[in-house]
């Protein structure tokens, strides 16, 4: 299991303890993609005469003929279509979720405190799912969909709030930030722009790191002392931080797209590509969620 999102932990397409993408760099086809650092290589002719436990139907009759046995073909490998329809299937239904829960949880003074319970129960919810797909073996759709709707409940209630009771028009300005966002990191990555390695990985996580521990502080401040805490989520100093956190949050776009591009040059099962549905899901509910606290905070300094 290896981190990729500043708030969830998901395991990534590495099968051993090391980061897909920091191993060997793939190429399609290459030796490097059979062999090193590939969790989903087929074993060689060699690796399957080697090893009499290989289930390989092939081998007895091409050592029978004096040929090196091969591997049989595999299908049913991952694509970027795949990925697309499952990130698009996943935030679909996040979004549908949202959309209905802004306009069925009402929000004035008489309900607003039973609509912002209901959203802080879908988060809790969302959490938990979250957690659980996170320490699977293998990707659950029904559970990957299931945390985008409680998600997307929590999401409709918390941008109704803010978009009608602080910052008018909060929401889509948080939206079109986190598609800018989303576009650009995407655009510098194809580009070259952004290399993701092994330092820029570790730099990264050690950020993230210390971002939600000095979140998680101020929050147990503003908790049991009262007021904002220690200011990192209010004032100058909130503004800097919410300017941090959608920086980690594109930092964790890369490192997404890195591990999509690895999974499908190492050749990883169709089913994986709900692992990069989820994981793209988390960072930019991560993204969106930062926007739309910054926002939040530039209004009320007004």
């Amino acid at each position: 299991m290896r981190s990729r999102n500043p708030v969830f932990s998901r395991r990534g397409f590495s099968r051993d303890n090391g980061y897909a993408g920091f191993n060997t760099a793939p190429q399609a086809g290459g030796p490097a993609v059979a062999t090193q650092g590939n969790p989903y290589a087929q074993p060689t002719g060699d690796q399957y005469a080697q090893n009499p436990y290989a289930q390989n139907p092939y081998a007895q009759q091409d050592l029978q003929h004096g040929a090196p046995p091969q591997a049989p073909a595999t299908t049913g490998r991952m694509t970027i279509d795949d990925v697309v329809l499952r990130t698009a299937s996943t935030l679909g239904v996040l979004i549908l979720t949202a959309a209905l829960s802004w306009a069925l949880l009402p929000i004035d003074d008489a309900n607003i405190s039973r609509s912002y319970g209901i959203g802080i129960g879908a988060a809790l919810i969302g959490m938990v799912l979250a957690f659980v797909q996170s320490f699977k073996r293998k990707a659950s759709p029904a559970l990957i969909l299931t945390y985008a709707a409680f998600e997307g409940v929590f999401l409709g209630v918390v941008s109704n709030i803010v978009d009608n009771r602080i910052a008018d028009g909060a929401a889509m300005q948080a939206v079109i930030g986190t598609m800018a966002v989303f576009a650009g990191v995407l655009i510098a990555y194809k580009a070259g722009w952004i290399r993701v390695n092994r330092r820029f990985y570790g730099f990264v996580m050690a950020a993230a790191l210390g971002f939600i521990l000095l979140m998680t502080v101020n929050l147990l401040f503003a908790v049991f002392g009262g007021g904002d805490g220690l200011g990192f989520r209010s004032g100058a100093l909130g503004v800097i931080f919410g300017v941090i956190g959608i920086i980690l949050g594109a930092c964790f776009l890369a490192l997404d797209f890195k591990q999509v591009e690895d999974g499908i040059a190492y050749g990883a099962p169709r089913e994986e590509a709900w692992f990069a549905a989820f994981g793209l899901t988390l960072t930019l509910v991560w993204i969106y969620l930062e926007f739309l606290r910054l926002i939040s905070i530039l209004n009320s300094s007004d």
